[in-house]
C-alpha cells in the first residue's frame, strides 16, 4: 500500500463501464476520488457505490471526478452502473495492473481461506497530481460524508 499522501499519482489509461479509456493525467486540473472495491454486486460495494452516487452532486459543486476501480469487467461494470443508476465512472482493471501499483491487490483472509483480493481504499487526488489523502479500511457507508467533510477542510 503507498504509504505516503503528497506523492504523485501514479497514472494510468483503463476503460470505463463504456469502453471509453480513460486516463488520470488527463484529469489535472479538477480533484479525482479514485476508489478500489472489490467486487461489483457485492453488499459492502454496493453501499459504497449507491452512497457515492447519492452524494454525487456535491461532488460535482465541489469539481470532484469519482472513479471507481475493481478488476470485474466492463461488461459487469455496465450492468452494475445501469442496475443502480450510478452516475460515478467505473473502470476495469482487468490485468490488475493499477491495482498492484497503488497496492491495494493484497492477500487476505475469509472464513479461513487465504487469497488475493482489492482491499477497499480510496485515494483523494489534487488538481497538480498528488495524492492528497489515503483512505484506508473504507466505510462503505460514511465514505461520501468523510470525503466530503475533508474537502470542506481543504478548500478555500
Amino acid at each position: 500500500m503507498m504509504s505516503e499522501s503528497k506523492k504523485n499519482a501514479p497514472d494510468f489509461t483503463l476503460p470505463d463501464q463504456n469502453g471509453t479509456l480513460r486516463t488520470l493525467s488527463h484529469q489535472r486540473g479538477t480533484w479525482v476520488l479514485l476508489y478500489f472495491y472489490p467486487k461489483d454486486n457485492t453488499p459492502g460495494c454496493t453501499k459504497q457505490a449507491c452512497t457515492l452516487g447519492e452524494a454525487f452532486p456535491q461532488f460535482q459543486k465541489q469539481n470532484i471526478q469519482i472513479w471507481g476501480i475493481s478488476t470485474d469487467s466492463i461488461e459487469s461494470h455496465k450492468k452494475f452502473a445501469e442496475r443502480y443508476h450510478l452516475p460515478l465512472l467505473l473502470l476495469s482493471d482487468h490485468e490488475k495492473t493499477v491495482v498492484n501499483k497503488y497496492g491495494v491487490w493484497q492477500q487476505k483472509k475469509f472464513m479461513g481461506r487465504l487469497y488475493y483480493g482489492i482491499v477497499r481504499t480510496s485515494f483523494l487526488i489534487n488538481p497538480q497530481g498528488k495524492i492528497e489523502k489515503i483512505y484506508e479500511r473504507v466505510n462503505p457507508s460514511t465514505h461520501a460524508k468523510e470525503v466530503l467533510h475533508d474537502m470542506e477542510k481543504m478548500l478555500p
